[in-house]
């Protein structure tokens, strides 16, 4: 972790030189993975998770929804599909899915496969055979993020185990299907922490191929509400510091990106982001809306891969 922790203390401009030479190394240069996430179950998750407007215990105003049918799903995949695009990711508000709610998700991943779309599901921990039943049915990718480092892990949650969550990424790899896995900055962690979290990430074996760095999307009525806003330079450091590490994977700009200015979208592109989520709604919060998207990237000079 000291190296990590050097890398952030780096001077800024060594850090990005150096992030954006391994990103040549190993990427299009100027091309960026463009995701949609929707929603297919909001609200009413047990946990206690201290950023998130999902949690049952917490009066944030985000409404209990009944799952989706797989009809709605393919209408929202279709249109995120036209607009460019390649990923699509179904969440769920579940501390973990039941076995029925395993088999309405396999039927929604076959139907957003059979669009030519990559699929994603994030879906809480899993318990045997259910990463074994998502993979047979196509799924490419499971998001399951560590959040932030260990040391720091149980001033945010206290409802399940940094195990669990380890666990849970174990039986994605054990079914052969791809890892999407990241943090969220901007908690009041230290830089040390941010150092932690993406040590852990890089040394899982391997290292997810999806790493999602997200940006606390501060919402009124959870417990993390009013923590002191991070230094935008000290995201794009920590988005540097998980491209060195972790050159080969796709590193994603995800929640929080609507709070970003367009300069601070660029210093990421620029320290190696190479992927969006994209759309008008990032599960509960806001999300900068496509065509807003595409103006940035064409002004640029980015493509959709």
């Amino acid at each position: 972790m000291t190296d990590i922790e050097a890398l952030l203390d780096a001077p800024f401009n060594d850090l990005l030189f150096q992030a954006q030479s391994v990103h040549r190394q190993y990427h299009d240069a100027n091309g960026v993975q463009l995701s949609t996430l929707i929603s297919v179950k909001t609200g009413g998750c047990p946990e206690d998770c201290g950023y998130c407007p999902q949690a049952v215990r917490y009066h944030t105003g985000v409404d209990n929804q009944a799952m989706l049918s797989t009809d709605e799903v393919v209408v929202a995949a279709m249109a995120a599909k036209e607009k460019g695009a390649s990923r699509f990711c179904m969440g769920a508000a579940w501390r973990g899915p039941k076995q029925r709610d395993i088999e309405k998700m396999t039927e929604m991943v076959r139907a957003v496969k059979a669009l030519g779309m990559e699929t994603c599901a994030t879906l809480g921990m899993l318990k045997d055979g259910q990463a074994q039943q998502l993979r047979e049915a196509g799924l490419d990718y499971y998001n399951h993020n560590l959040d932030t480092a260990p040391e720091f892990y149980e001033e945010i949650i206290t409802t399940r185990q940094y195990d669990d969550r380890l666990n849970t990424l174990q039986q994605v790899r054990n079914a052969g299907i791809n890892v999407c896995c990241g943090g969220i900055v901007g908690m009041g962690e230290t830089r040390r922490s941010r150092a932690g979290l993406i040590a852990q990430l890089a040394n899982l074996n391997p290292y997810p191929e999806s790493v999602p760095i997200n940006h606390l999307v501060q919402v009124k009525g959870t417990p993390l509400y009013g923590t002191d806003a991070l230094d935008p330079l000290e995201f794009v450091r920590t988005i540097a510091a998980a491209r060195i590490t972790m050159p080969k994977a796709m590193v994603r700009l995800s929640a929080g990106r609507q709070e970003m200015s367009e300069a601070v979208q660029a210093l990421c592109f620029l320290a190696g982001a190479n992927s969006i989520f994209y759309g008008d709604k990032l599960l509960t919060t806001a999300n900068p809306e496509a065509d807003r998207d595409q103006a940035l990237l064409s002004k640029l000079g980015l493509h959709a891969l």
